[in-house]
């Protein structure tokens, strides 16, 4: 009779890399795209029925916004829904990075279109009722107020999540307590619904500061100059949000000084780090491959004790290479 050898289990891990505040983040943006949607019906007919191209553009703004926040809001939803589905490798942390950065290039769209109507007015005024406009525009910028404050605290989530693993080269697992970086990595998808929000209260500040000037000093040609502003500013903010959540979404490495403390970690063992891969998650959770050369006895395990002490560090592979 054959000898069996009995099989060896491995405790069960998660890919779960989604921040403590996705519900909460998932709620505020739903009650912000009820809020953006009514407001923008009353700035896109004020607007038209009183002949402001600025108010007409933070209309439309808002409009594109509602959209932008609709698809935020399903990014949470469905992450949420779908993190522990294992088709998802590593989870599905970068959705809401994928999001912002979508939500990035409408951004950049309604920029565009913002400074095109702008410029199309200046060659070619038209006559505005200033305080019906003005009083639309006050309270599309109380709007915005509110909703910013819904979304707010976004860039200062504390939060890494509850998850904390790590694999040696044969896919062997160990929990370990999540640990917790002072500098939060930004939930790009809140960050670019704030954006939106934002941009919408800039728009608004400058159709009100347009349209006082205009009236109070004749000065028609205030009104799309204060389109063309603000145009500049949404297309800055555009660029930035597309950067950052880029970087992510091509696995760039995502923070300097988490890759200089695995390093110093590994070295200060008086071992060689011959590779190292660090990318981001999810809010809050970093991924790392570690390549280690000693001449030490030791395993996988000793690494991932040592790094442990890693913030952020969620999900870590080490491969060991005995020197020669």
């Amino acid at each position: 009779m054959g000898s069996s050898i009995p099989a060896i289990e491995h405790p069960a891990h998660r890919h779960v890399f989604l921040g403590a505040t996705h519900a909460r983040n998932e709620r505020r943006t739903w009650a912000v795209i009820v809020l953006c949607t009514a407001m923008m019906a009353a700035e896109i007919g004020g607007g038209l029925a009183f002949g402001s191209v600025a108010l007409i553009a933070d209309g439309l703004h808002m409009s594109t916004h509602a959209g932008a926040l609709l698809l935020a809001a399903l990014a949470y939803t469905y992450a949420r829904r779908h993190a522990e589905e294992p088709r998802f490798t590593f989870g599905t942390g970068k959705l809401g990075d994928l999001a912002g950065y979508t939500s990035a290039i409408v951004l950049a769209l309604i920029a565009l279109l913002i400074g095109w109507t702008a410029l199309g007015r200046l060659a070619a005024p038209v006559a505005i009722d200033y305080p019906q406009a003005i009083a639309i525009a006050a309270a599309g910028l109380l709007v915005n107020v509110a909703s910013a404050w819904l979304l707010g605290d976004h860039d200062h989530d504390n939060d890494h999540g509850h998850h904390h693993h790590a694999h040696d080269i044969h896919g062997h697992g160990a929990d370990h307590h999540p640990h917790h970086d002072a500098h939060a990595h930004r939930d790009h998808n809140l960050r670019a619904a704030f954006t939106h929000v934002l941009a919408d209260a800039a728009v608004s500040v400058l159709v009100i500061g347009g349209l006082a000037l205009a009236w109070g000093f004749g000065w028609r040609w205030m009104d799309p100059v204060a389109g063309l502003i603000g145009a500049v500013v949404i297309a800055s903010w555009s660029y930035r949000l597309l950067r950052d959540t880029a970087a992510i979404l091509l696995d760039m490495n995502p923070d300097a000084a988490t890759t200089a403390a695995i390093r110093s970690t590994v070295e200060a063992a008086g071992d060689r780090l011959a590779d190292l891969h660090l990318w981001r998650l999810g809010p809050g959770h970093f991924g790392a491959i570690v390549a280690v050369v000693t001449r030490e006895p030791r395993d996988a395990a000793f690494y991932r004790a040592r790094l442990a002490a890693v913030p952020a560090l969620s999900h870590l592979t080490v491969e060991v290479e005995r020197a020669a």
